[in-house]
C-alpha cells in the first residue's frame, strides 16, 4: 500500500467502541483520509511519502466542541464571579451591544481557535453573530466548524428583527452548502430570549433544510421558573409543542431535568451537550450525564464561550466531567475514562450529524488526529492510555494536530495562524475595553 503519511505511536486510541486503546499501532493517511489502522509490524508493508515517528505518544481522535461562542474570547476575565442572569443583563449583553462588529467576530475567533488547535479540539460548533466571519476564519485556518445561524429576539449588529435573522441565517446556509470543512446548524439562543412564532418558522426550516439546532435549554432553575410564569409550562414541553424536541435539537447545559423529561428527550432522540466547567461557574447546576446516557441520551461535552469558564480546553472538560459525575452521584463508576473521551469525540461529532466524517479513528474517516505526548513526568508511568489522558494529561501535551491529514499544529507550533498578530490584536481589544 501506498500513502501519503504514515503515523506510528505507542497507542492509537480509536473511539470506535471496540478496544480502548492499541499498543504500538500506526495510522497511515491518503487523501486526507485514513488509510489504514495496523500495528506496527504490518505497517511495515506500507510505503508513505512522510513517515512521522512519536515514541511516548498517544495519537486521538480530533476533540470536538460541542457548544462555544468562539469570538467571546475577547471578554475572557470581563465579568467574573456572578450568577448567570447578572452576568448576561448587566456586563456581556452590553458589552455585546457596543463592541459586537465584524471585526470584533474576526479577532475573537481566530484567538479562539489557535487556543482550540494547541488544545487538540479539531471541530467546534459555535454560536454567535455574524456566523458567516466565523465560518471565514475557521476555513482559512483548517478547523471543522459548525457555525450557527443565530435567531434571538432583540436586535443587534447582526440583525435587527426575529425575520432578519431568519433570512440572513439562511443567505448564509446557501453560502456555505458545500463546504468541506464548515457547515451551518440553526441556533436559537433559549427559550427565554426567542418567542413563539420564530421558533416555529425555524422548526419548518430546519426538518425541511435537515440541519441540527443548537440551543441553550434548561441551563438554570429561574429559566426553568421563568418558562412556567410566561408560558405555562417548563421550556422541554414548550420546545416538544413547537416540534423542536426531536434528533436533530442540540440541547446545551440541561442541568435542570424531571424524570419525565429526561424520558422525553431520550425518546425524541434529541442530544445533550454538557458544559460542566460552565455549569459550575456560573452555579447553574449539574446535567445528570449518568443518567442520561443510561436512558440512551447522546451526551457530548462543550467549553461554553471563554467570558464564562474561562478557557477552551476540552482536555479539562473531560476531566472535569468524569470526576463531576462521580462526586454527584456517589459513585466512582460514573463516566469512567472511556466515556469521558468518547464525549469529547465521537458523541460529539454523532450530535453534530458528521460521525460519519470525523470523531473516530476509523479507516475511511477524515485524518482529524491529535497527537498527546505521555512521555511528560506528569503523566508516567503509563498504565492505562485513556485514564492517564482524561485524568493526567494537560493540553500543553498536545503535540500535533492533524485535520483532514493536513497538520496544522506542528510540535506546538500553529501552521495556518499568525498567533503573533492573533495575539496583537486581541492585546488592541483588551485596552480598547478596558478603556471604555
Amino acid at each position: 500500500m501506498q500513502t501519503d503519511t504514515l503515523i506510528h505511536a505507542d497507542w492509537v486510541l480509536p473511539v470506535n467502541g471496540d478496544q480502548a486503546a492499541l499498543a504500538a499501532h500506526a495510522v497511515a493517511i491518503s487523501d486526507g483520509r485514513i488509510a489504514a489502522v495496523c500495528s506496527r509490524a504490518d505497517a511495515a508493508g506500507i510505503e508513505a511519502q512522510e513517515v512521522i515517528e512519536l515514541p511516548g505518544h498517544a495519537l486521538i481522535p480530533g476533540l470536538v466542541n460541542a457548544h462555544t461562542h468562539s469570538p467571546m474570547t475577547l471578554f475572557r476575565g470581563l465579568a467574573d464571579d456572578m450568577p448567570l442572569m447578572s452576568w448576561l443583563n448587566e456586563h456581556i449583553w452590553p458589552a455585546e451591544h457596543r463592541w459586537v462588529h465584524e471585526e470584533f467576530v474576526a479577532d475573537g475567533t481566530r484567538l479562539a481557535v489557535a487556543e482550540m488547535l494547541r488544545s487538540g479540539t479539531t471541530c467546534f460548533n459555535d454560536m454567535y453573530f455574524f456566523p458567516d466571519v466565523t465560518a471565514r476564519v475557521a476555513g482559512q485556518a483548517g478547523i471543522r466548524a459548525t457555525v450557527g445561524l443565530i435567531l434571538i429576539d432583540f436586535p443587534s449588529a447582526w440583525a435587527d428583527s426575529a425575520n432578519a435573522y431568519i433570512d440572513r441565517a439562511i443567505e448564509v446556509h446557501d453560502q456555505l452548502r458545500n463546504d468541506g470543512l464548515v457547515q451551518t446548524a440553526f441556533a436559537p439562543h433559549a427559550p427565554y430570549s426567542v418567542s413563539d412564532e420564530p421558533l416555529r418558522r425555524l422548526a419548518t426550516l430546519a426538518n425541511e433544510l435537515d440541519l441540527p439546532v443548537h440551543m441553550h435549554v434548561h441551563e438554570t432553575a429561574a429559566e426553568v421558573s421563568g418558562g412556567l410564569q410566561q408560558h405555562g409550562c417548563r421550556p422541554i414541553e414548550r420546545l416538544q409543542r413547537l416540534d423542536l424536541l426531536s434528533p436533530s435539537l442540540v440541547a446545551v447545559h440541561m442541568t435542570q431535568l424531571l424524570d419525565g423529561e429526561l424520558d422525553a428527550v431520550a425518546a425524541a432522540g434529541a442530544h445533550v451537550v454538557h458544559c460542566p466547567q460552565s455549569n459550575l461557574k456560573l452555579a447553574s447546576g449539574h446535567c445528570r450525564v449518568g443518567d442520561l446516557a443510561n436512558a440512551g441520551v447522546n451526551v457530548a461535552l462543550g467549553t461554553d464561550g471563554a467570558a464564562s469558564n474561562n478557557d477552551l480546553d476540552m482536555l479539562a472538560e473531560m476531566q472535569q466531567a468524569a470526576l463531576l459525575a462521580k462526586g454527584i452521584g456517589g459513585d466512582a463508576c460514573a463516566v469512567p475514562a472511556e466515556q469521558a473521551l468518547a464525549m469529547a469525540t465521537i458523541n460529539g461529532a454523532r450530535a453534530l450529524g458528521i460521525d460519519a466524517e470525523t470523531g473516530s479513528i476509523v479507516r475511511g474517516k477524515s485524518a482529524d488526529l491529535v497527537a498527546v505526548d505521555l512521555s511528560q513526568p506528569e503523566t508516567q508511568p503509563v498504565y492505562n492510555p485513556v485514564s492517564q489522558l482524561v485524568y493526567a494529561a494537560g493540553r500543553e501535551q498536545v503535540r500535533h494536530v492533524w485535520i483532514r491529514g493536513k497538520r496544522v499544529l506542528q510540535n506546538r507550533r500553529l501552521l495556518t495562524l499568525d498567533l503573533d498578530d492573533t495575539l496583537q490584536r486581541a492585546s488592541l481589544w483588551r485596552e480598547r475595553i478596558a478603556e471604555a
